[in-house]
């Protein structure tokens, strides 16, 4: 894990070199860049091991070129935001960033999380179990691939392996922590809400379809058939 490439994405200069003094102490390569266009450019010519992403960026800010890496490439992304806002997080969630940090951050934690989410993407796939059909859903683990009432549905990464997870425990209550942990990784730095955002995006795929997942009040969440 160290020695991987790290791409920093930030228009301000002390934020960059902090960041990069921490990361490269810990044996990580670096290069960053101040504008979204050079973040692109460097993903597609450096393909770096994971991008810690600002937010707020000159032109092309950072909730676009979130957009558009996630629309090509699995690459994990650390958004930072200056402000502690909700908001800000479930959009860049919703976009498919691995986590988020509030400005200013520690450091040493942004250290810890990159360390975190490059141990979770190293880790050796669980093995491929055959097609989970749940009335009119069928979940194919081997390929990838979900249809919805004959349909095929896109689905993003975390989005597909936490409809798997709970296609696999259907029936039965998952808390969010438990979630998190068989999802995104007991190491994951990020808050219950992100379960939140992922199962909003679920429904919407499934609406219309034999197969739903309930808000159990105060416990989690469970996927259930009609």
């Amino acid at each position: 894990m160290p020695g991987e490439l790290i791409l920093l994405v930030d228009d301000e200069p002390n934020i960059v070199e902090l960041a990069k003094m921490y990361l490269e102490k810990e044996g990580f390569r670096t290069i960053s860049v101040g504008d979204g266009q050079s973040a692109l450019d460097r993903v597609d010519k450096d393909n770096p091991a994971l991008m810690v992403l600002d937010l707020m960026l000159p032109a092309l800010d950072g909730y676009e070129v979130c957009r558009r890496v996630r629309a090509k490439s699995d690459l994990p992304i650390i958004m930072l935001t200056a402000r502690d806002e909700d908001i800000d997080k479930i959009i860049g969630l919703e976009l498919g960033a691995d986590d988020y940090m509030t400005k200013p951050f520690n450091p040493r934690e942004l250290v810890a999380r990159v360390k975190a989410i490059l141990r979770r993407a190293e880790r050796a796939p669980r093995p491929q179990a055959a097609p989970l059909h749940l009335a009119d859903v069928t979940i194919d683990p081997a390929r990838r691939e979900v249809t919805v009432a004959g349909k095929p549905a896109t689905l993003r990464t975390k989005e597909f392996d936490l409809l798997q997870t709970l296609a696999e425990n259907r029936g039965i209550v998952l808390t969010r922590e438990q979630l998190l942990n068989l999802v995104w990784g007991f190491d994951f730095y990020g808050q219950t809400r992100t379960v939140d955002v992922h199962i909003a995006h679920l429904r919407k795929i499934l609406a219309g379809s034999q197969v739903s997942i309930e808000t159990v009040t105060g416990v989690g969440y469970k996927l259930v058939t009609t």
